[in-house]
């Protein structure tokens, strides 16, 4: 035990005789030596326990205790080393205090970090935070070559240290917890230039919604002839739609949240002319750089459905993450119930209409990409399934049809065919000319449910 509490100050003191080492900087290279300390208190004991061995060999008269308290007084930065040197009437030296090689004294800064940190923080409704810092790349060369030339194995490196005692100093001043995993705001800081600024992670709200009137759009729609800048074609507006299921869900969510912009993602999607029915659809709203968080969601949900004017429904809200919207992206191919008012070019009898449902049922559908989506879709051959067809007579040449399938088959073109893009589609198996006249989703069902 003796040896090696000699080695390590040992070790120490070969630092200090050739670099100026703040008690940080010291510490920090056995950081790893005793739990519940901090480096500058580590680093002040080891010169401390240096200091005395030094005053100890100078009282015996030898010249070596004297060097060895100018060392810790000047490269240590140790006021006791000082004071020794003047008690026992040895001047320290004319000299000034230099800088630390490893840190050049920026731990000194920290205080006004801090400040500076909270001050900006307090814009912001966050619940954790982490400190990210950001250093000079000859900083983080000269700290590996110092490593290596002292051999050093159970030290910390200079950003850790650096992020941790700010993220300590921080919490203590906000009263917010360091958050290493899912922080709502990352502090970035370089402490040798004082740069300082806020990484604000995205606020997610998820839901379900219902599309109660048809022409309406999930996405916003951009003009395709101006791209958006405004033409004669979209009257100025640069979309081909006055608005869209993302814009009256997000609009509001964005003000509310004083955020820059949002992202919307859904579990798939219903077209133009389709409703959304049943209990919803699954979405999330994704916010960029929020100021609020802390959000009244029944509030929201409420302006959001009284601004939609029965356009739309929005349902559930509530705080979600980012996992959630990769839930979504996985759920596309969830399954899905649809409604379809189908219209034939000739009388259908009941006979034909069970054989419809019997032919559907239980049934993989291979579907070449619809010639409608062509210019935005790429033209792959895709395989869905469907579960359960349900078929209602309407009148001689017309019936509402019921289809649970795997999301993502198109519909209108299971019941037009495509131009046989499509097999098996009704007109194929009915050996009609069948148009879809209305389509509405009933339901999405998520893995989960």
């Amino acid at each position: 035990m003796n040896t090696f509490r000699e080695e390590v100050l040992s070790k120490a003191l070969k630092m200090l005789k050739k670099y100026p080492l703040c008690n940080h900087c010291l510490g920090r290279q056995f950081a790893m030596l005793g739990h519940g300390v901090e480096n500058a208190e580590r680093g002040a004991a080891i010169k401390l326990v240096l200091t005395l061995n030094a005053h100890a060999v100078a009282l015996e008269k030898k010249r070596e205790g004297v060097k060895l308290l100018k060392t810790l007084a000047f490269n240590g930065f140790s006021k006791n080393a000082e004071k020794i040197l003047q008690k026992i009437a040895k001047k320290p030296g004319k000299g000034k205090h230099g800088k630390c090689y490893l840190c050049e004294n920026a731990f000194q800064k920290i205080h006004t970090y801090v400040e500076k940190a909270v001050e900006t923080l307090n814009l912001y409704e966050y619940r954790s935070f982490v400190v990210g810092v950001e250093l000079p790349v000859e900083i983080e060369e000269r700290e590996d070559e110092f490593k290596a030339e002292f051999q050093v194995k159970h030290g910390e490196n200079l950003r850790n240290e650096f992020g941790r005692v700010i993220g300590k100093k921080i919490s203590e001043i906000a009263g917010k917890p360091v958050n290493h995993k899912t922080p709502d705001i990352v502090v970035l800081l370089n402490p040798f230039t004082g740069q300082l600024r806020l990484q604000i992670n995205p606020l997610y709200i998820s839901g379900r919604y219902r599309k109660l009137a048809r022409g309406i759009p999930q996405a916003k729609w951009i003009c395709t002839q101006c791209r958006g800048k405004g033409c004669p074609r979209c009257g100025g507006t640069g979309k081909m739609y006055p608005e869209s299921v993302e814009e009256l869900i997000s609009m509001p969510i964005l003000k509310a949240a004083q955020g820059t912009k949002t992202s919307f993602h859904a579990s798939g999607r219903e077209d133009v002319d389709a409703r959304m029915l049943g209990a919803g659809r699954p979405f999330v709203v994704e916010v960029n750089e929020p100021r609020k968080r802390f959000l009244d969601l029944k509030a929201l949900e409420m302006e959001i459905n009284e601004q939609a004017d029965g356009k739309i429904e929005v349902l559930g809200l509530k705080f979600a993450d980012k996992a959630m919207v990769r839930r979504l992206k996985k759920a596309e191919a969830a399954q899905k119930l649809y409604r379809v008012l189908v219209e034939f070019d000739r009388e259908v009898s009941e006979d034909e209409l069970s054989l419809l449902e019997s032919k559907l049922a239980n049934t993989m559908i291979r579907q070449k990409t619809p010639r409608r989506v062509l210019h935005r879709r790429a033209n792959l051959t895709r395989e869905k399934y469907i579960y359960k067809v349900e078929v209602k007579k309407l009148t001689p040449k017309m019936a509402e049809i019921r289809i649970r399938c795997q999301g993502g088959l198109y519909i209108k073109e299971l019941v037009t065919g495509d131009e046989g893009r499509t097999i098996p589609s009704v007109s194929q198996i009915l050996n009609v000319n069948a148009r879809p006249l209305e389509l509405d989703v009933l339901e999405v069902r998520l893995k989960e449910e």
